[in-house]
């Protein structure tokens, strides 16, 4: 069979013979059909792998560059949104300061309009003080007047002499009745001139009375409106607060309440509106005031809260953001990392006491604030460390420098927020406070 098979070799491949020659002599190799098969076999393996091997590499090639494009596309979206969203931020602080200016202007007004009750109020008092006198002084003129219709029928009726229990009658001289007369005629005018004069007070009241009744009508309007514009301004303000708590999944109600436990002093222009209602309910203008200020209260307590909690960048400088919070190679990311120059400036995002200032194992220079509501912020990777353990320190403070230290590829700050000891994603509170600040 051997040799069956080598003789049909021979017709693809005939023996062959290699001479090597030399000074000495020349030698040769036989090449059988077989040796030449497996010599072609190997050939033919050696280009298809190196045609294969070739094609896979172009492949990479090809593959790596749109890899390397598609980054490149994502990075420019990334950071078309991050300027879209800078806009946005600029835009929402333009309309806190206006909100702000708002607030300022709702205080003014409304001290303004507390000024004007409190006069009006002692108006009103004034007036009725004065109506119920001159009530009194006519009501006496009118007796005095009484008084003096009835002494005058009864000495005229002495004068006729009459008498009115059936007696003599009494004769009185002309001089003695001139002079009777003259004086009843002088009280009659004097009390005529009380009672006109009375009578022009009285309308003097109705009429200023009717005046007031119409300011005050006015007023109402104008407060009307005023609590309108104002019950508006402190709704578009509070809702966006609202939203930015809500967002960051925090109880607003116990915010506020552990806020206001820290805050409980009581006066100043945002305190309750108390007068006098001599035992009735308040009015209605009173009520709405009350509820303003405690809305404005709350608007109040809500930027304490934000001042004490880290919804501001700690990052102000341009920066590239190079990876979020979540599992990686089988690992929680516990932060988000964001890379600029060595040496850029690194904020507090939040009220709070230094913790710690230091190195620390694979974080490298390490900065932690203790906040408020048991949250917890850090800064890792730095190149310079500007704040002591203990310190404390105001939001928008600048702590410290971007840099490379500890386990990092590159400059870049690893920033982390924890609630409670336990890590939460931080871009949940800077987006939150991206539409408010």
């Amino acid at each position: 069979m051997a040799y069956r098979f080598n003789r049909r070799l021979e017709r693809s491949f005939p023996e062959q013979r290699l001479f090597l020659r030399s000074e000495t002599g020349t030698r040769f190799v036989i090449l059988s059909p077989t040796t030449q098969l497996m010599a072609w076999f190997v050939s033919a393996a050696f280009v298809a792998w190196a045609i294969i091997a070739t094609a896979v590499l172009m492949m990479d090639s090809i593959s790596s560059g749109n890899v390397r494009e598609q980054t490149m596309r994502e990075q420019r979206l990334y950071e078309t949104r991050l300027r879209t969203l800078a806009e946005q931020r600029d835009a929402r602080a333009v309309e806190a300061l206006a909100a702000q200016e708002r607030f300022n202007l709702a205080l003014a007004q409304i001290s303004e309009m507390q000024s004007e009750l409190l006069a009006s109020e002692e108006r009103r008092r004034e007036l009725e003080t004065g109506i119920n006198v001159i009530q009194s002084t006519l009501r006496r003129t009118m007796n005095e007047r009484d008084e003096a219709r009835g002494s005058l029928e009864a000495m005229l009726a002495a004068a006729r002499g009459e008498d009115t229990d059936g007696d003599v009658p009494m004769m009185v001289s002309g001089e003695d009745m001139g002079q009777t007369v003259s004086v009843l005629t002088a009280a009659l005018e004097a009390t005529a001139a009380e009672r006109d004069a009375a009578l022009d007070q009285a309308t003097e009241a109705r009429t200023e009375a009717e005046d007031l009744i119409y300011e005050a009508r006015l007023r109402d309007e104008r407060n009307n409106q005023i609590f309108t514009q104002l019950e508006e301004a402190v709704t578009v303000s509070l809702e966006p607060l609202d939203k930015m708590f809500s967002a960051a999944g925090m109880s607003t109600d116990n915010i506020l309440a552990q806020v206001r436990r820290g805050y409980s002093g009581q006066g100043g222009p945002l305190m309750p509106m108390i007068l006098s209602t001599k035992g009735e309910e308040p009015d209605e203008d009173m009520q709405r005031a009350n509820q303003i200020l405690n809305q404005m209260d709350r608007m109040n307590l809500y930027r304490i809260a934000a001042e004490k909690l880290p919804f501001d960048m700690p990052v102000k400088a341009s920066y590239r953001f190079t990876s979020g919070f979540g599992y990686r190679w089988g690992r929680l990311h516990a932060g988000a990392d964001m890379a600029g120059p060595v040496g850029t400036p690194i904020y507090a995002t939040a009220d709070g006491v230094v913790t710690h200032a230091d190195w620390q194992s694979g974080y490298g220079r390490l900065i932690k604030i203790q906040h408020e509501f048991g949250l917890e912020t850090r800064y890792a990777h730095l190149s310079r460390i500007g704040v002591k353990k203990g310190q404390r320190v105001s939001r928008g403070e600048r702590i410290g420098d971007m840099g490379n230290s500890g386990r990092s590829t590159g400059p870049h700050l690893h920033y982390e927020v924890r609630v409670g000891g336990k890590a939460v994603n931080p871009m949940t509170y800077i987006k939150a406070g991206r539409d408010v600040f």
